[in-house]
Order: C-alpha cells, then structure tokens, then sequence
C-alpha cells in the first residue's frame, strides 16, 4: 500500500476499524447466556486480520 494515502481512503479505513471493535461483555452474557463463549461472535469483523483478509476499499 501507498505510504502517502487519500483522505478518502483513510476515513474508509478509520471506518473499518472501528467495525473491527469486540462486542461488549453484557451483550455476550445477554445472546450467550453464562456458557463460555469468544468474544467475535457477535462481530465477525473481530477476526479480521490484515494479512488474511483483504478489505476491498
């Protein structure tokens, strides 16, 4: 990727990483009940990984 990039494409990317935030706890406890559970399950963008998953900006 570019080292100098867009504004354009660094508010997509800002965008992206905020999708890629956890699901809170009580959300977890509240889908889930008291079973353990991972975290990404409630927001699969968690996992996304910048070498895995390319993200089409």
């Amino acid at each position: 990727m570019a080292r100098n990039k867009h504004v354009s494409r660094k508010k997509r990317l800002i965008k992206a990483a905020k999708r890629a935030v956890a699901a809170p706890f009580w959300a977890l406890l509240r889908v889930f009940g008291k079973r353990r559970v991972y975290r990404w399950r409630l927001n699969q963008q968690e996992r996304r990984s910048w070498r895995r998953t390319k993200l089409k900006l």
